[in-house]
């Protein structure tokens, strides 16, 4: 990847947002998140948001109002068939650009921001995802990163990819791949922030997981008793989000000049805000 004539941009990446209690947590802590960091760009993964599975078309049009300027997703992209038909109308949401080509919506576009054009690039794993089989997200990096590359203007754009992959040797292995073709590489889908942020020997901003945006006092941000129900008794559960511990995660990061990362750090944001019944009533299931 080239790149010239930049200017450095500051960008805002959302760990998974879990339930509508993560939304809540999203509302809640986006305002003291931007007053941090000051970024040009926010990026949230909602593959979780619409009842812990999935994004509903209510949901992806108010993260929007919030303040997210793009909104990736994983496996669970057409999990909610209002979302499946509103992709073609909702060009600020990424589904995995892995995904048969014919599927609705887009796996990467070009975002305009105040400090020059992001690219941004969803991708799904292979490994563990039995519903859902996917292309070789390698070869589609290699593929879109070409047509970049051939596209006037845009050989000067930031990328960055979310690789939303279950398995950490998968996730490993592309930021190795992209070292230094991509201006950063953020992984998603575990729900649990990890401890590696980190700037590649090719100046590739990266993180295995950016962890989640919801309960934190449960699992994967989901209710615990249903979840310890579920395998105590092999009896599929439909819970809801948990209640405790809402935190927003993340990382943050910036990107010179040069189009090499500067930093990236992750983050920790505990929502002072209390779950209620009124809270409740306003968000969109």
């Amino acid at each position: 990847m080239s790149y010239s004539n930049l200017v450095s941009i500051k960008i805002l990446f959302l760990g998974e947002i879990v339930d509508k209690n993560g939304v809540f947590t999203l509302k809640a802590t986006l305002p003291q998140l931007r007053s941090r960091y000051a970024p040009d760009f926010v990026v949230a993964n909602a593959d979780s948001a619409t009842g812990g599975a999935g994004l509903g078309v209510q949901h992806a049009v108010y993260l929007r109002k919030l303040g997210v300027d793009c909104i990736t997703m994983g496996e669970s992209a057409y999990y909610k068939v209002d979302m499946t038909e509103f992709y073609p109308k909702c060009p600020w949401a990424l589904r995995p650009a892995n995904l048969p080509y014919e599927d609705p919506g887009r796996g990467w576009k070009v975002f305009q921001t105040p400090k020059g054009k992001v690219i941004v690039i969803d991708l799904l794993g292979q490994a563990s995802f039995a519903r859902v089989h996917a292309d070789n997200p390698f070869k589609v990096l290699d593929y879109i990163l070409e047509r970049i590359q051939k596209e006037p203007g845009q050989e000067r754009a930031l990328v960055l990819v979310d690789f939303h992959a279950s398995a950490t040797a998968e996730k490993l292995t592309l930021t190795e791949y992209a070292d230094g073709r991509v201006s950063a590489i953020i992984g998603t889908h575990a729900k649990t922030l990890t401890a590696d942020a980190r700037i590649t020997a090719k100046g590739t901003a990266a993180i295995t997981d950016s962890g989640r945006t919801g309960s934190i006092l449960s699992v994967g941000g989901m209710d615990p008793d249903a979840r310890v129900r579920e395998f105590m008794t092999s009896v599929r559960s439909y819970e809801s989000g948990g209640v405790l511990g809402l935190e927003a995660q993340g990382c943050f990061i910036e990107i010179g000049d040069s189009g090499k990362a500067e930093h990236i750090e992750n983050f920790r944001l505990p929502c002072k805000e209390k779950v209620n019944e009124r809270a409740r009533d306003n968000q969109k299931d």
